[in-house]
């Protein structure tokens, strides 16, 4: 009922403010659960993505620091999210999600680079895919990158691309995990290239430190 409510509520303000966004690809999410896999370019994009793949409802990872706000925690337990510690992650980092999906009635939403300014793919989302036989599903988000930019109405533009299905027999040393992020690379520039040939991401924070 809360994650409804408040998935309304952000698609009413980003109407408002923005107008609205544009999903392509939608042919490709599953009928049953699966992980979102995206590049992180700004902080509202898993807001987005969770708009993009209703009705299914997501579950998500937060540092557990925001927790330790009771309103705010209010908020995100309530919106399915569960606590992480980056520097120690821990088992449940993993258990947790993979009951979720397991369960069938949530997917993840998960950015491999972990933060909005690194490039580099960590193997989280691969592993916790296997153990719960679920599908990874590249998702690319292209529009404003900063809260301000909504305001310009700047289209908003998400696509899904196909399923990264993971071999059950697939190893998940250095060779396989470095195999399925080639195909989550290359499924990221492919659906950049397919919404706009020329779009190259520039981030908000490395060109401000710039100026």
């Amino acid at each position: 009922m809360f994650y409804s409510f408040m998935r309304g509520l952000v698609r009413l303000i980003i109407g408002l403010i923005n107008g609205k966004p544009h999903y392509q690809g939608r042919e490709n999410l599953p009928q049953g659960a699966y992980i979102l896999v995206g590049p992180h370019r700004t902080w509202f994009d898993p807001l987005l993505y969770a708009l993009a793949g209703s009705p299914m409802q997501f579950s998500f990872m937060a540092k557990e620091e925001l927790f330790k706000n009771p309103v705010l925690r209010f908020i995100l337990v309530h919106a399915n999210a569960f606590p992480v510690n980056r520097a120690h992650p821990g088992p449940s980092a993993i258990k947790t999600p993979v009951k979720f999906l397991r369960s069938g009635q949530f997917s993840l939403i998960m950015f491999p680079s972990g933060t909005r300014h690194s490039q580099e793919l960590k193997g989280g989302a691969t592993v916790i895919a296997k153990m719960a036989g679920v599908p990874l599903i590249p998702t690319v988000y292209q529009g404003p990158l900063t809260f301000k930019r909504l305001f310009t109405r700047q289209r908003i533009t998400i696509r899904f691309g196909e399923p990264i299905y993971i071999d059950r027999k697939l190893k998940l040393d250095d060779a396989g995990q470095k195999q399925i992020e080639t195909k989550m690379l290359a499924a990221f520039d492919d659906l950049d290239q397919q919404i706009d040939p020329s779009f190259h991401y520039v981030d908000p924070a490395t060109k401000k430190h710039a100026n």
